[in-house]
C-alpha cells in the first residue's frame, strides 16, 4: 500500500518537516553526486554497531570483490565474492552516528520512499508537537530506532543508513494522535491500482505487523534491512506521544477533515 495523503488538516505550515526533507535531499545528492564520496560519507556517518561498541575497533566492512572496471566479481556458482576493507574514519563521536545516520540513504527507492511517508504523515505530527518540539521528537525518534538495530547487532561492522527509523516513530505518534484518521492509498491488485480509504490504525498497523513477520521470519543480514530500528521507532513514537498527550503537553488538534474520492485504474 502507497499512501497518497490523509485526511487531516494541519493548522500550521510545517517547515520543521520540510527542513528535515530538504536536508535528507541535500545529503542524499552529496552521496549521488560521487559513487567514492558516497561510500565514504557512509562509512563516517552511518551507525557501524561494532564502532559504537568500540570506538578505538578497526574496523573492516564486507563488501563485493570488483574487477578494475568495477563489476562484482563471482565464484563458478554465480554467487557474488565477499572481502572487506576498513572502514573510513568518522569525524564524529560514534555515539553521535545514531542520529548522523537518519540523513543518509541507500539509493533513490529508499530516499524517495522515505520522503514520501515523511511528507504524508510528518505535518501533522508537527502541528501537535510544535515546530521546536516536534525537531527534538524526530532527532530522538532516530535516536532510538538507531538503539534498537545497535542492542539486537552491537557486534556488526555493517553501516547502518536511513530515516526509515526517525519516520516509523513519526507514525507511531501520528497513529496514537489521530486514531480516527483516515488515510487515502494506493493497492495494487494484478493490473489494477485501486485507490482505497483506510483507517489510519489499519495502514498503521498493517505496516508494524509487516515488520513483526519480517524479524520473526527473515534475518536483517539476507535483507539488508534493519527491522528492529522500524520496530523500536514506531514504539517509542507511541509511547512519548502517548506521555506527552496525557500530561496535556501537545497542542489540540485541528478542525475538520479533507474530503477525497477513490476509483480504479488499469495500466496498459
Amino acid at each position: 500500500m502507497i499512501p497518497l495523503r490523509d485526511n487531516i488538516p494541519a493548522r500550521t505550515f510545517p517547515f520543521v518537516n520540510y527542513a528535515f526533507i530538504g536536508i535528507c535531499a541535500f545529503v542524499f545528492f552529496l552521496q549521488v553526486r560521487d559513487e567514492g564520496e558516497g561510500s565514504r560519507l557512509v562509512e563516517q556517518y552511518g551507525m557501524i554497531p561494532a564502532r559504537v561498541s568500540d570506538p578505538a575497533a578497526e574496523i573492516e566492512i564486507p563488501v563485493y570483490a570488483r574487477d578494475p572496471e568495477g563489476n562484482v566479481l563471482r565464484d563458478r556458482a554465480g554467487r557474488p565474492i565477499e572481502t572487506t576493507h576498513p572502514a573510513a574514519p568518522s569525524p564524529a563521536p560514534a555515539w553521535a552516528t545514531l542520529v548522523t545516520c537518519i540523513f543518509l540513504h541507500g539509493g533513490w527507492l529508499h530516499f524517495l520512499g522515505n520522503m514520501w511517508f515523511l511528507y504524508i504523515f510528518g505535518d501533522n505530527v508537527e502541528d501537535r508537537f510544535g515546530h521546536v518540539g516536534y525537531a527534538i521528537f524526530y532527532l530522538a525518534m532516530g535516536a532510538a530506532a538507531s538503539a534498537a538495530h545497535y542492542v539486537v547487532n552491537p557486534a556488526s561492522p555493517v553501516p547502518t543508513i536511513g530515516a526509515s527509523g526517525a519516520i516509523a516513530g513519526v507514525m507511531g505518534g501520528y497513529l496514537l494522535l489521530y486514531p480516527h484518521a483516515r488515510v487515502l492509498a494506493i493497492v495494487p491488485l494484478f493490473v489494477l491500482f485501486y485507490t482505497v480509504v483506510l483507517p489510519a490504525p489499519i495502514f498503521l498497523g498493517v505496516w508494524f505487523v509487516i515488520q513483526l513477520v519480517q524479524v520473526a521470519t527473515v534475518a536483517s543480514e539476507a535483507t539488508g534491512v534493519a527491522w528492529w530500528a522500524h520496530i523500536g521507532g514506531f514504539a517509542a513514537g507511541m509511547g512519548v506521544a502517548w506521555i506527552l498527550k496525557i500530561m496535556h503537553y501537545l497542542n489540540p488538534p485541528a478542525d475538520g477533515t479533507r474530503p477525497y474520492t477513490t476509483h480504479r485504474v488499469r495500466f496498459r
